[in-house]
């Protein structure tokens, strides 16, 4: 496509970290799985009870996907009927509230990118290229307080004009997905309608926060068994991958009748 060749309508696609450009979704799965069993390992051994270990796959998306870190340890404590206090954001990883936990979450998270680095998805990446190269805003949000240094470490530091991380969504005090404040502020910050804005998300999470944020379209992908709750949820199309779709055709579906 040339520079001529932009869709009329579509003013920014708003993409999603881990799991939409960063293989990273499974690098949170090993760290909530690393947190969770050792703490409830440890519980089942004080109380005498059996441990039942953290499903990576199913207790990962009901629970955890896409949401903001202490919120994602509440939801999944929740469905065990474990009940924790709070606590606070400086709570050490070793004290038992939610907030510790969710600290110590974050320390498997950050061994694990260093052991491991950050791989992209490169279809994701091309296309976020193809976009800018015809006028089409980009930007990209994660729940992450950790998207910088995924970014720095896949060497893609230069690639969204906004970011609305973790960080940034804990200043100006956004609700973490479902909530659609992220998106919101993102293609406030691009100086966009949402109404001409694509929102790219695999968490169910972050389809919710799409739809209830009113985008033009919302795009599911399907990394591993997900596209029936994705489509559920609110995606108005659901793909394995962002290579399927051309940006004439994310034009099209923007401009299409749901």
């Amino acid at each position: 496509m040339t520079a001529d060749a932009r869709p009329p309508g579509l003013d920014a696609v708003i993409f999603d970290l881990d799991g939409v450009v960063t293989d990273t979704a499974g690098v949170h799965a090993k760290a909530w799985k690393a947190l969770f069993d050792g703490y409830l390992k440890e519980r089942a051994e004080a109380r005498g009870e059996p441990f039942v270990p953290f499903d990576a796959k199913d207790d990962y998306l009901a629970w955890v996907d896409g949401k903001p870190r202490y919120q994602g340890v509440k939801s999944f404590l929740e469905s065990r009927g474990i009940d924790l206090p709070f606590g606070e954001p400086g709570d050490a990883p070793d004290v038992e509230t939610v907030c510790g936990l969710g600290n110590r979450k974050n320390a498997h998270f950050r061994e694990r990118l260093r052991l491991d680095g950050v791989k992209v998805f490169q279809t994701t990446v091309d296309l976020i290229r193809g976009l800018k190269a015809l006028g089409v805003q980009v930007a990209m949000v994660t729940s992450s307080k950790n998207g910088s240094e995924v970014l720095r470490r896949a060497g893609l530091d230069d690639l969204f004009e906004v970011r609305v991380d973790g960080v940034v969504a804990a200043q100006l005090g956004l609700k973490g997905k479902p909530d659609p404040d992220i998106f919101v502020k993102a293609a406030e910050m691009l100086g966009v309608e949402v109404a001409g804005s694509v929102v790219v998300e695999d968490a169910v999470s972050g389809v919710q926060a799409g739809r209830r944020g009113r985008f033009g379209l919302v795009i599911g992908i399907d990394r591993g068994g997900n596209r029936e709750a994705l489509e559920q949820n609110g995606a108005d199309l659901v793909v394995e991958d962002m290579g399927e779709l051309t940006i004439e055709q994310i034009g099209e579906r923007l401009g299409a009748p749901r």
